[in-house]
């Protein structure tokens, strides 16, 4: 019986629940003994000229060993990325002349024990003459208030052109609405952190929390002028990533340097407040949809125009609304589709990937127009939706976007759901409870979605492994993926125990080591199984392929004549098992182990359909999601039990933004959300038990047929639940709320409504 498909329970969990997990700042290392601690010092204030740091105080501190300030630091600025960013907008190690963010770095001090550096560092005196800070993207867009003054504009990117004018000509009815995506915080369980030590042979060691070890590697090499052979970079277990530990952070790299300096090993952690504030949010796009087409429900233009707020200073998030433009078609077969994009500076944290990066934005764009177009010609919003998707399709779909998708059938998604959910009942419970005047009033929202995975997006479309087995019949498997929760210890063992015939729980699979593997694309864009997962599968089978030669040696046959004894974990003549030898036996004699690169052949397109029920109190505002119902397609599924926990992570995640989670700054730039107390995310007690609805679609993409399945949840669910609130308050006049859906947004919507107002 083939264990692939089977619900086998995670192989690491037994660890996590008794040792416990070793993060990076739980480290025990002879490498690290002695080791100093880094304190940042960060601004307190968003825009500012700097006109003074004084660290004479805080190199008199108790344990103080070193202070660093700008005019000590002989790096070069940290390079502004791509070739469309301007020059200008480079980020120094620590702040010279100008602060541009609450938490942008100042100083930095270095101490024997870590509260001494707490104590320090607040005695580092810095004055800054504050400036008029950026906030929004619409402030940016002026240009009045510059963050690089050199630079001559707010403007760090821009993407394609507005849309024509005569664009919508034609069209019956058209319909324009401004929608905020707005900004979240990834809020891991684990915090940043880093640690660096430099050998007698003049390199460094540096461990850190990061969801790709080698990329990290390459960019910290890179920003301190190292040859990449002098780096070896260690990823301990990691408290969640979530797309805002992709790669390294400067700090890392800091580290790194100030180690250098003192001739000692250096230690950072960050705290949840200086999480909260330093490191990479996510989302933080102003976004205006036209949708324009017939009364009869077809769409014959849809056009997206985007403002990114890419923060203080470039990284990721700048480019993120490539990704939403490539996705702007969505699963829809709309005749004209067009996109426009600009990434724009702010005095708040930078931009970086948010689970979904890009493509979350893009579904939520279009799924609110269809809501409001459905709205406008008083027509169901499942048939608008109907009425407008892809047909079904086995070959290679091209969009109006630009995306070639490899295969989808999304009206089978659509109506899966809606009968799943009873739809129909739904809608009629919906209207008894209008016509009766109750004060919690039902909502459905719905969103179809489709999503890029596995892309070659800077990160490479391959991925590295190598298997081995031991002589005393156990395995190792060495991978380039980085697992931070999705379970990829227990679904790279099973896929080589299918091959093999070896049990899961005697296969050892390890990652996040430069110098074991040097070569990997690390955990981003849902890119794991169908690149991780299928190098893993090609090294078993090249791996059998070796044993079958060496076999054939050993018992004297013909390699064609040979196969493989799954009951015995070996190779046997074909038709006389228990007659063979052992992959164990065989690996007595020499090394029996490969190593493989698989590179896919594209990206694929996962593809699903949510519906969201929720209750709305009218008098408070309250929105509760009491239902959410939701198919997922990410074609074969190795295990069910893993995916079904990556759709589950999703959709809470998805939730959260729809009803309640916001980054928030006030108009000086000075961040009010710096603490969990004022940050609000999901917990269990505010989430229904979710109720999945299967499909698979396989890919051809890759052997394993496999889809990403660890960004989908987040992507259909919020603009499900967040249509579903705006349905609830419809019939009360209210046309749209902006997300988060929080009481107090709802309330106001549906007293201004009831004022006669426009939404």
């Amino acid at each position: 019986m083939s264990i692939m498909g089977t619900r086998v329970v995670r192989t690491e969990d037994p660890l996590f629940l008794t040792r416990g997990a070793t993060y990076t700042d739980d480290l025990v290392d002879d490498r690290l003994a002695g080791a100093l601690h880094a304190t940042f010092v960060r601004s307190q204030v968003a825009h500012g000229r700097l006109l003074s740091v004084d660290a004479s105080a805080a190199r008199e501190a108790p344990g103080v060993v070193a202070v660093y300030t700008a005019e000590d630091i002989d790096l070069d600025p940290l390079p502004a990325g791509l070739p469309m960013v301007p020059p200008a907008m480079q980020r120094p190690w620590l702040a010279r002349d100008t602060v541009r963010f609450v938490g942008d770095l100042v100083a930095v001090v270095l101490t024997e024990e870590r509260y001494q550096g707490e104590d320090a560092a607040e005695l580092v005196a810095v004055d800054i003459d504050p400036l008029p800070a950026v906030v929004t993207t619409a402030d940016a867009a002026t240009d009045k208030v510059l963050l690089f003054p050199e630079a001559g504009t707010n403007v760090m990117a821009t993407f394609g052109e507005p849309a024509p004018a005569n664009f919508f000509d034609g069209c019956e009815v058209v319909v324009t609405q401004p929608i905020v995506n707005q900004r979240v915080a990834a809020v891991p369980l684990e915090t940043r952190a880093t640690a660096a030590a430099w050998g007698e042979d003049g390199r460094v060691t540096i461990w850190c929390t990061n969801q790709g070890a080698q990329q990290a590697k390459g960019e910290i090499a890179g920003w301190l002028g190292l040859d990449p052979a002098q780096v070896r970079l260690i990823t301990p277990d990691v408290g969640g990533g979530f797309g805002a530990k992709i790669g390294a952070d400067p700090e890392y790299a800091f580290v790194a340097w100030l180690a250098k300096q003192a001739g000692r090993p250096v230690r950072w952690s960050e705290s949840r407040s200086e999480n909260l504030v330093g490191m990479l949010q996510g989302r933080a796009q102003d976004q205006v949809v036209t949708i324009g087409g017939r009364r009869d429900g077809t769409v014959e233009a849809y056009s997206l125009q985007i403002d990114q707020d890419a923060g203080a200073y470039p990284r990721v998030g700048l480019v993120l609304p490539t990704l939403t433009m490539l996705m702007t078609s969505a699963v829809y077969a709309f005749p004209k589709v067009h996109s426009y994009a600009r990434a724009l500076a702010t005095n708040t944290t930078s931009i970086g990937a948010y689970r979904g990066a890009g493509r979350p934005e893009a579904t939520a764009a279009v799924e609110r127009a269809l809501d409001a177009f459905a709205a406008e010609i008083g027509m169901d919003p499942a048939e608008v939706r109907r009425k407008n998707l892809i047909p079904k399709f086995d070959e290679p779909y091209t969009t109006k976007s630009g995306a070639t998708y490899d295969t989808g059938d999304y009206t089978a998604a659509l109506d899966r759901v809606l009968q799943a959910a009873g739809y129909d009942e739904l809608r009629a419970e919906q209207a008894r409870r209008r016509e009766r005047g109750d004060d919690r009033q039902l909502g459905l929202g719905m969103s179809v979605y489709v999503e890029i995975t596995g892309a070659d997006t800077g990160f490479g479309a391959a991925e590295s492994a190598s298997l081995e087995v031991h002589p005393d019949g156990t395995a190792t498997v060495l991978t380039g993926t980085s697992p931070h929760g999705q379970g990829h210890a227990t679904t790279w063992a099973m896929l080589a125990s299918e091959q093999l015939g070896i049990p899961v729980e005697k296969i050892t699979v390890i990652h996040g080591d430069t110098d074991r593997i040097p070569r990997g694309g690390g955990t981003m864009g849902s890119r794991s199984l169908q690149q991780g997962g299928a190098a893993v599968h090609k090294a078993a089978i090249e791996l059998v392929d070796l044993a079958k030669q060496r076999a054939a040696e050993v018992l004297e046959a013909d390699p064609n004549d040979l196969e493989v004894d799954l009951a015995s974990a070996g190779i046997s003549v074909r038709g006389t098992p228990g007659t063979g030898v052992t992959f164990a036996q065989l690996a007595e004699k020499e090394p029996l182990l490969v190593n493989t690169r698989f590179e896919a052949a594209g990206p694929t397109f996962p593809f699903g359909a949510h519906l969201a029920v929720v209750e709305v109190d009218v008098e408070s505002g309250k929105a509760e999601l009491v239902r959410l119902v939701a198919v997922d397609d990410a074609g074969t599924i190795v295990n069910p039990l893993l995916a079904e926990g990556q759709r589950h992570g999703g959709y809470a995640q998805g939730v959260a933004q729809a009803l309640l989670e916001e980054v928030l700054y006030d108009a000086d730039g000075n961040p009010q959300t710096s603490t969990l107390a004022d940050y609000p995310f999901v917990s269990a007690t505010e989430l229904p038990s979710f109720e999945l609805v299967d499909m698979v679609t396989p890919t051809p993409v890759n052997p394993l047929g496999a889809k990403g399945i660890g960004e989908a949840g987040t992507i259909g669910s919020t603009p499900a639940v967040h249509n579903a609130v705006v349905d609830a308050v419809s019939h009360l006049g209210v046309r749209h709320i902006d997300m988060p859906c929080t009481p107090m947004r709802v309330w106001r919507a549906i007293q201004h409504a009831q004022q006669g107002g426009a939404n």
